[in-house]
């Protein structure tokens, strides 16, 4: 999932941001940013336009977090509704399975899975804050067979 690059969109009107600094990090992040693009349902849409600030468990600092897109969907009935939208793989979605023997991928795994909450629990609270939806996006989510 490594591969980054420059998004240019077909429909620039519909970016929240400087349309000039639109990067994804991975193939997954190009192919949603394309999906945004392209969606007549998608009214606005932005690449990590904001920052939420948590604190990580590893080392009890403050951090920020710059979800990885902020989204305006109208809906059928002419609702519209903000979504922040986080992409990440399945794996990196829930804690790891305890293991009887502890190595240094189980406690990297156990440590991003710990980030990776705390990042959440500070975006939940963000969106609701603000009547938003907060979702993790994963390869199910996105139709990517493993």
């Amino acid at each position: 999932m490594a591969y980054s690059g420059k998004f240019s969109p077909k429909n620039p009107s519909k970016y929240m941001g400087d349309v000039t600094k639109i990067t994804y990090r991975s193939l997954w992040e190009r192919r949603v940013m394309r999906y945004f693009d392209d969606t007549d349902g998608i009214i606005a849409w932005g690449s990590e336009e904001f920052a939420i600030p948590y604190r990580s468990p590893v080392d009890d600092r403050l951090h920020r977090y710059f979800p990885d897109f902020l989204v305006k969907v109208k809906g059928r009935s002419g609702e519209i509704k903000t979504l922040v939208v986080e992409i990440k793989p399945l794996s990196q979605s829930s804690a790891p399975a305890v293991q009887k023997k502890i190595t240094k991928r189980y406690i990297t795994e156990v440590m991003r899975w710990g980030v990776n909450e705390a990042k959440w629990k500070a975006a939940e609270v963000f969106c609701t804050d603000r009547k938003w939806e907060f979702q993790v996006w994963t390869e199910k989510t996105l139709g990517i067979k493993g």
